[in-house]
Parts: structure tokens; C-alpha cells; sequence
């Protein structure tokens, strides 16, 4: 079983430049999930499915934003308060020609989970509405946010990284064209 399990991994892999940063992306938001699924049933203790629902997330939360983000994707963000008292959005992300370099099954893969994951909680917590269990959804509501906060953040930062390749592409272009122009009227 964990010679198949091993064999199958190493399958996979060959089609990711990262495979192992893919394995832990997956694998505390599956855990998180799993966990909170297998535990109505096995568990009746609601304050370690919270606590440990919760610590599965924060885990997948930290590892996305901090690691495979950087990784999978070339981006990077985290929020600040300035001294206004003021929410300030901050991104980071690789150059134009680093991020076209990119494996673009990691990025998918990236992209796919990171917004399946707060489908799955969505679903999760209509479920819990319709059995009348407020305090789950308390579970749901932690977990969701965290799912969300990076999905606002990765996106953001990809916008931003977008409109940062825009610009610089253009100011080449510019500089290019300046630059030819220059060249043909002095013959240079």
C-alpha cells in the first residue's frame, strides 16, 4: 500500500516543478477538512474538533502565505497598519520574466485549491445551517475566514503583479522606441 502510494506520488511529481511544496499546499487544507468531516463521527467533543479544525487551517493559512505562495506562484503579500491607523495592502512578486518561468501546473494547482477549499467550507457551513449547529459553524466561520483572506490576498497581489508587468512592458517598449527613433534620426 505505501510502495503504490510512493509509486503514484512519484507520478505525479514528474508534472510539477515543486512537487513537495504541492504535496504540503494540499495537504493542511485537506487535512483541516478531513478532519472536520471524519470527526462528527468519530468525535464527540466539540472543543477538539474546534481547536484542532482550526489549528489544521491556521497551518494551511501560514504554509500558502508564506510558502507556497512565494513558491507556486512568485507571489508574496501581508497587510499592514501605518500610523493613521490605516489598512495598507503590501505585494511582492517576482519579475515579469521570472513569473513567465513559471510551472504552470503548480500555479494551477495553486489557483484551484486555494479557491475549492473555500467552496468546500461554504458547503460546509450551509450543511451546518440546515442541522442547526451555530456552534460549527463557528468552526466554519474561523476556517472560511482564513480560506478568504488568502484568496483577497493572492488576488490582489496577482492584479498587482499583472499591472506591474503592464507597465514595465510598456516603459521597454517606450524606452525602445525612443531609443530606434534616436538611432534613425542621427543615423547612429
Amino acid at each position: 500500500m505505501i510502495i503504490s502510494a510512493l509509486v503514484l506520488f512519484q507520478g505525479v511529481s514528474e508534472n510539477y516543478a515543486n512537487p513537495k511544496t504541492c504535496f504540503f499546499h494540499v495537504l493542511f487544507k485537506a487535512a483541516a477538512l478531513a478532519f472536520y468531516i471524519l470527526s462528527a463521527l468519530f468525535v464527540n467533543n466539540f472543543v477538539i474538533i474546534f481547536v484542532i479544525t482550526v489549528l489544521l487551517a491556521a497551518l494551511d493559512f501560514w504554509v500558502v502565505k508564506n510558502v507556497s505562495g512565494r513558491i507556486l506562484v512568485g507571489l508574496r503579500w501581508w497587510n499592514e497598519i501605518n500610523d493613521e491607523g490605516e489598512s495598507v495592502w503590501k505585494f511582492e512578486c517576482l519579475d515579469g520574466e521570472s513569473l513567465a518561468r513559471m510551472n504552470k501546473k503548480d500555479s494551477w494547482l495553486f489557483w484551484w485549491t486555494l479557491y475549492l477549499t473555500a467552496a468546500a467550507w461554504i458547503i460546509l457551513g450551509i450543511f451546518s445551517l440546515i442541522r442547526l449547529q451555530a456552534d460549527y459553524l463557528l468552526v466554519i466561520g474561523v476556517c472560511l475566514s482564513l480560506s478568504i483572506a488568502n484568496i483577497v490576498g493572492f488576488t490582489k497581489c496577482n492584479k498587482d503583479a499583472k499591472k506591474n508587468i503592464q507597465d514595465w512592458t510598456t516603459n521597454a517598449l517606450l524606452s525602445g522606441s525612443v531609443r530606434s527613433h534616436l538611432q534613425s534620426a542621427f543615423g547612429v
